[in-house]
């Protein structure tokens, strides 16, 4: 089905050091100046995790605001790095400053799945004008190593399946533990999210070398308490899966503890890290959002100061009426 038809225009974008990455923009059905919309995903997903969410809150949510959402770096359909290094938190989230000055974006929402969070919670250190509240998915500044040790156990070794019937049932496998509630239509579409598809069948959705950047044996990960403490000048929702293994509650408590606007929510009956996609848990995103817009929308658009990022270009659509967007930074 064409990206249009689907309620979404395709970006692609050239990063810095000249890879092609890929994003989309859901447009607002009825533009009000609401507070854009920027989606960050997991280790090894994409921008087709966000699908459900983004087309509500740009199509029936109120008010209805424009979403983002980007491909990091060896993704989805972004392009693969030759160097495994490269696949590291302050690499991708210099993409993520490049895309959203490219695109215009400040005072933007941020919604950060697991490693999507990581980025935001560096990126309000950094760049702190580019984000006004944000949404932690399943992520804080503690990552629990027995969550941590489990995706070092599947990352790069899960099978390429053979047919999309055969990546539903790798989908059942995967979550039966963690998302117990999850009906075969529900799996069907995740592996549609996880998996990239080529001439009618599923293929990787992600490079394998990010495995080689996920090594338990180097112990736990260093905790972000000081990124976290970034985030104190805006609101922010945790959205935390009731049977997540990566995102424990004393650290949601910790976390509201430091964090003077924060408010947390809880997916039940499912892991690390929560969908997105039942009416409950976007309803709630969706009041967070609205309730953290302010009369400034103003400083949420337009071309940011260059002088700074004088790599950055315009974004150029190819054509009047086309739906893809070509642009370089």
């Amino acid at each position: 089905m064409p990206a249009a038809a689907q309620g979404f225009e395709e970006i692609y974008f050239t990063s810095q050091d000249g890879l092609r990455l890929y994003g989309r923009h859901y447009p607002a059905l009825n533009p009000s100046g609401a507070r854009p919309i920027v989606c960050l995903a997991g280790l090894t997903r994409n921008s087709r995790d966000f699908h459900t969410i983004a087309l509500a809150l740009s199509g029936s949510g109120s008010p209805q605001r424009d979403v983002f959402t980007l491909d990091t770096r060896g993704r989805g359909l972004s392009q693969y790095d030759d160097d495994w290094k490269n696949y590291a938190v302050p690499i991708e989230m210099q993409d993520v400053i490049d895309y959203m000055i490219m695109l215009g974006l400040r005072d933007a929402g941020i919604i950060g799945t697991s490693r999507g969070g990581l980025i935001a919670m560096v990126l309000a250190a950094v760049q702190p004008s580019l984000i006004g509240a944000v949404v932690l998915n399943d992520i804080g500044p503690v990552i629990e190593m027995d969550g941590l040790s489990r995706i070092a156990g599947y990352v790069g070794r899960v099978p390429v399946p053979k047919s999309w019937a055969d990546a539903t049932r790798i989908v059942l496998d995967l979550t039966r533990r963690d998302f117990p509630n999850l009906s075969e239509a529900d799996a069907e579409a995740v592996a549609r999210q996880l998996f990239n598809e080529k001439n009618g069948k599923p293929v990787s959705g992600y490079d394998a070398k990010l495995a080689k950047c996920l090594s338990v044996l180097d112990g736990p990960m260093p905790q972000l308490w000081p990124q976290f403490e970034a985030l104190k000048r805006v609101p922010l929702l945790v959205v935390r899966g009731g049977n997540s293994d990566l995102l424990s509650e004393a650290t949601v408590e910790e976390m509201r503890r430091r964090h003077p606007r924060m408010t947390s929510v809880t997916a039940p009956n499912e892991g690390h890290a929560p969908l997105l996609r039942d009416e409950p848990t976007i309803s709630a995103i969706a009041s967070f959002f609205a309730q953290s817009d302010d009369a400034n929308a103003d400083r949420r658009y337009g071309i940011l100061t260059r002088s700074d990022f004088s790599h950055v270009s315009r974004l150029v659509s190819t054509s009047p009426r086309s739906t893809r967007r070509e642009n370089s930074v």
